[in-house]
């Protein structure tokens, strides 16, 4: 933990890389669009800063033809808020990041919407066996996943059923409910995708997806999640921050100190 806090501090002890990642906040880049952001500055310093922020888990890279396109990773942000202020305003920074939120916003119609899409990148390591991860994220996720579309005076379950063709569904009442994701690749326990809104409405398209990488003893898992379609303007930021509590507290936590 030492080393990996090392390593996100020196990430974010230059102005050049604190500026890359406001601009990849704001939407994943290309190496060449971000070095446009800094003329005064060579290609090769741009990689350099964009390899210690791979180094602290702060830019993940994704391969697209000959292009590098990176993605910003807030996870380690998240734990090091978790280490010395999660535990003090732990209930209203829940509050903040919860993707109820998402819900709520989108019962009302005052927001900008966009035909467009997000792309949403994420890795966080897991001090725990794969097999035990991927159980936590199908079988176990009653235990950990808070967010709910049931109304909040009514207790609901969850249940996900981690085959072709299963669903990850929550249920509530009477014959009420709604469906998280539809599976339609599984290869256990390396890999799970689904197809699912997560609390958007509408013409939307969204599939996300878990990766489990053995890794020095535990886990990585890497998330990929994008949607298309009629996109309200908030959904990226508050789908990212969800994603970051979700698996980067709740899951870790749950699995780290079970």
């Amino acid at each position: 933990m030492k080393e990996e806090l090392s390593s996100v501090f020196r990430a974010l002890d230059h102005p050049i890389r604190r500026g890359i990642l406001d601009l990849l906040k704001l939407s994943p880049k290309t190496t060449t669009e971000l070095n446009d952001f800094f003329p005064d500055v060579t290609r090769y310093s741009i990689m350099k800063h964009l390899n210690i922020l791979e180094e602290g888990n702060l830019v993940i890279v994704r391969r697209e033809g000959k292009y590098r396109r990176n993605f910003l990773n807030a996870v380690p942000l998240q734990e090091v808020h978790n280490r010395w202020v999660g535990k003090f305003v732990q209930t209203a920074a829940s509050s903040l990041i919860n993707l109820q939120t998402t819900v709520e916003q989108g019962r009302k119609n005052t927001m900008a919407t966009n035909n467009n899409q997000f792309h949403i990148e994420q890795e966080i390591f897991m001090n725990a066996p794969r097999e035990k991860v991927y159980k936590a994220l199908t079988k176990d996720v009653q235990d950990w996943w808070e967010f709910r579309l049931a109304p909040k005076d009514q207790s609901s379950q969850l249940t996900f059923n981690p085959v072709l063709g299963g669903q990850f569904i929550e249920k509530w009442g009477e014959n009420k409910g709604a469906i998280w994701g539809n599976v339609y690749y599984v290869n256990a326990p390396e890999e799970i995708r689904l197809q699912g809104h997560l609390g958007m409405q509408g013409a939307v398209n969204s599939a996300y997806t878990y990766r489990l990488i053995e890794k020095d003893g535990g886990t990585l898992l890497q998330l990929s999640h994008t949607a298309s379609g009629i996109i309200k303007e908030d959904w990226e930021q508050e789908h990212t921050n969800g994603w970051n509590y979700l698996l980067g507290t709740l899951l870790k936590n749950y699995l780290e100190n079970k």
